[in-house]
């Protein structure tokens, strides 16, 4: 640029008028030049910097657009690894249940194999045994045959007896795979079947027995023909009465109950006294205190008849024959025992009375049978003078008088301190413990029943944690409450466990008692 003004400037620089001119119009185009020239520059420089500004922002902008979708992209990868991943354990549980059926079919199936194996070796052996025993069979046989005609050559000079008796061991060698055969099918009869007869025919006894309620062991009841003997036997001032009781040992009770009066005594033979006098006095008439000593003495005087009265009674309802009177008496004063508020003739009667079914459902003697139940608890009724156990001195008893081995080992036996030896003295055993234990047979006491109650949850009280015990379905069940903030639900089941050994080691109960431990945590708010 210099160069062409200098040629331009050339022509008139020859002038030096002009040359102030000519060097302020160089000056101004130089000054122009150079102002062009930054001008140019920095209009370059700016938009140097608005292009690099520019492009930085369009590669901020593309950066994060490739961030944005590099994370959707590897989300996307993630997804669906993930599902790969699920489809893979999928397949793969899948694979695992295939393979898991397939071993156990392969193990059934090996199983199989092993029984068929074991059932065709038992097979095998079977077979080979009776190859074997036929082998044997047809040696037998043809050793037989070979007898057989030596025999038969010889039977010419046999006589008849010899003839029969060579039959005779010929038709029991036949005859043995036979009698095999049915002792085989006798011993593979069903032990379901035995035990299903067994109960049928106990059933059938049972329900063939109507048992009356149990006497009230301390009281006996008097019946009156009118409201004024009531008076009468009270006397004046009640001298009668006093009299009456002191005489008898027992105490005479008078309410309002209509012609009846009331004899309480625990002990059996006093109150049977007093009830026979208290009769003979009713029937008399004549009640004052010389009369009412003259008929106590009296009643003690039959006694003795009475007694032997009520054996009779027994043996004649039985309809039993033979036994010596002796027996008999001992027989009566089983009236005034007691088992367990049971009383013990009744029971006898009811023994001798299931003896006699059991045996007749059974095909044996029902006369032999009911014997023997009625005397099996006969010892109870001998005097303290003899030593043993009741069955025992019982069966001495009646084995003095006369009566069978097979009645003196049932009534010896019937609490197995001999041994049986007939079934006799089975069925006294079973006759005896369905008499017993059949409901209502032997009542307990009240007093008795509350105490045990009451022992029972004493004793489910001892245990840690609880805080309540009921006993309940009469003492068959108890239910403990526990603290839920003390007893966790782990303690409260082995709490039911401790509570049930300790009942069992510390208790003794008829049946058995289920334990029930309860923990129970309420909250509780009221909104107002």
């Amino acid at each position: 640029m210099l160069t062409i003004i200098a040629a331009i400037t050339k022509p008139a620089l020859t002038s030096s008028a002009a040359e102030p001119y000519l060097w302020a119009l160089l000056a101004a185009g130089l000054v122009g030049v150079m102002g062009g020239f930054f001008g140019v520059w920095f209009i370059m420089r700016q938009s140097r910097r608005l292009a690099e500004q520019s492009a930085a922002s369009h590669l901020e902008l593309a950066r994060r657009e490739a961030a944005v979708t590099a994370q959707e992209m590897i989300g996307k990868a993630e997804e669906d690894i993930r599902a790969r991943e699920a489809e893979m354990n999928r397949d793969f549980d899948r694979r695992k249940i295939e393979i898991e059926l397939m071993l156990r079919e392969i193990r059934s199936h090996e199983e199989s194999l092993a029984l068929l194996d074991y059932q065709l070796e038992q097979r095998q052996e079977r077979l080979a045994r009776e190859a074997s025993a036929i082998k044997q069979a047809r040696d037998a046989m043809r050793d037989l045959s070979k007898s057989l005609r030596k025999r038969l050559e010889g039977v010419a000079s046999l006589d008849g007896e010899e003839v029969r008796k060579q039959l005779r061991e010929e038709v029991v060698f036949e005859c043995q795979e036979e009698l095999r055969a049915l002792r085989k099918e006798l011993l593979e009869r069903s032990e379901q079947e035995v035990v299903q007869e067994s109960k049928r025919i106990l059933v059938a006894t049972m329900q063939r027995l109507a048992s009356k309620p149990n006497n009230d062991i301390t009281a006996t009841i008097v019946q009156l023909p009118s409201e004024e003997m009531k008076g009468r036997i009270i006397g004046r001032e009640g001298r009668n009465i006093k009299s009456f009781e002191a005489a008898t040992a027992t105490t005479l009770l008078i309410d309002e109950s209509p012609q009846m009066v009331l004899i309480s005594s625990f002990d059996p033979v006093r109150r049977e006294i007093a009830k026979l006098a208290l009769e003979s006095l009713v029937k008399d008439g004549r009640i004052h205190p010389a009369s009412i000593e003259e008929f106590v003495n009296r009643a003690r005087q039959d006694m003795d008849l009475h007694v032997a009265q009520i054996g009779e009674e027994a043996v004649d309802r039985l309809k039993i024959s033979g036994l010596h009177p002796e027996i008999i008496k001992l027989l009566g004063r089983l009236r005034f025992r007691f088992s367990y508020t049971q009383n013990v003739l009744d029971h006898s009667i009811e023994v001798a009375q299931l003896c006699s079914m059991l045996a007749s459902e059974l095909g044996l003697e029902p006369n032999v049978a009911k014997r023997a139940g009625l005397l099996h608890d006969i010892g109870k009724s001998i005097e303290g003078e003899y030593e043993g156990s009741h069955a025992l001195i019982g069966a001495d008893f009646i084995r003095r008088y006369g009566e069978t081995t097979i009645v003196v080992n049932a009534v010896a036996a019937h609490h197995a301190e001999v041994k049986p030896e007939t079934i006799y003295a089975g069925l006294v055993i079973l006759a005896d413990a369905i008499s017993a234990s059949r409901p209502g047979a032997r009542a307990e006491s009240m007093t008795s029943y509350i105490e045990r109650l009451g022992r029972l949850e004493k004793l489910a009280m001892t245990m840690p944690g609880v805080q309540q015990a009921f006993a309940i379905q009469a003492g068959r069940e108890v239910r403990v409450v526990v603290q839920p903030s003390v007893v966790t639900d782990e303690q409260a089941h082995l709490l039911a466990k401790n509570l049930r050994k300790k009942i069992e080691e510390e208790l003794d109960y008829p049946s058995t008692i289920k334990v029930t431990v309860i923990r129970e945590q309420r909250y509780t708010e009221t909104a107002t």
